[in-house]
């Protein structure tokens, strides 16, 4: 069994003789480590966690009770072929959370990035790309192939359907449900709702600069208030800021969505 001599495992802890644990690992008890499980150095897997599947998981991570860590997906077409989940480092996965691997279909892999907090009773299901920096709150649940960029908020008890896209730095309130891909720096809340102007105070919370805030503000309201239709303000959001690369990154993002993206709001406020 692979097991430096730096770890600390309840006895009661099943741990396959396969798994690959690094340096400083904590396991409690009740805990379950699957043979093709490797953890990296310095994670705390707490009482009653199953990891199971080809499931590589990062530095310092911190994974808390009843957590069901690469199950097989949830998905009919599966027929137990042998795929990935990948963790990054320092990411956080709170009680009773569900994370399962991935699909032929999907490409194999389930991957979560870096410093992530997923919160109690999330669901992130199979083929999902989180990027770093995500927070999921309680509840909040991925259908498959769901892609969240860096630095995103996902609200919770809220619902991203299969496919849609999570653009940086988005805000999703409390109990939303989206069923199209929500545009990078943006703000979305509620049931197949709205978007709600800019997320101006999570982008001042990041140091995002004042001018590129204002712009980002502008290009929104060129986008859906301002021009005659989508593909023209997209066009004219270009023009206006041509060396910001963030609005450059919103307007693209809505170019190549294939969901669509929701209708904007626009108040003087947003």
């Amino acid at each position: 069994m692979n097991i430096p001599s730096s770890c600390r495992i309840h006895p009661t802890a099943v741990i396959e003789d396969t798994a690959i644990l690094g340096e400083d690992v904590q396991v409690g008890p009740y805990a379950i480590v699957g043979p093709d499980v490797q953890v990296g150095p310095g994670c705390r897997i707490s009482p009653h966690v199953v990891i199971e599947g080809v499931t590589t998981i990062g530095r310092n991570c911190q994974i808390f009770q009843f957590a069901s860590i690469g199950a097989a997906p949830q998905d009919i077409t599966y027929k137990g072929e042998k795929t990935c989940l990948n963790i990054g480092d320092n990411t956080i996965v709170r009680e009773s959370v569900t994370i399962h691997r991935g699909t032929p279909k999907g490409g194999g892999t389930t991957e979560i990035g870096s410093e992530c907090m997923i919160m109690a009773y999330s669901h992130i299901a199979h083929d999902c790309k989180i990027g770093n920096n995500v927070i999921m709150a309680n509840v909040a649940t991925l259908g498959g192939h769901v892609e969240i960029s860096d630095h995103a908020v996902i609200g919770g008890l809220s619902a991203i359907h299969q496919f849609c896209r999570i653009g940086r730095y988005a805000f999703l309130g409390g109990m939303s449900g989206a069923n199209k891909d929500i545009p990078p720096y943006v703000k979305y809340q509620g049931q197949r709702a709205n978007l709600f102007g800019i997320n101006v105070l999570g982008l001042r919370r990041a140091g995002f600069p004042r001018e590129v805030i204002e712009a980002l503000r502008e290009a929104y309201r060129i986008v859906f208030s301002k021009a005659p239709t989508i593909t023209e303000g997209l066009e004219l959001a270009d023009q206006a800021y041509p060396d910001v690369a963030e609005v450059r990154e919103f307007t693209d993002f809505i170019r190549q969505s294939k969901r669509g993206v929701p209708a904007g709001e626009w108040n003087n406020s947003q």
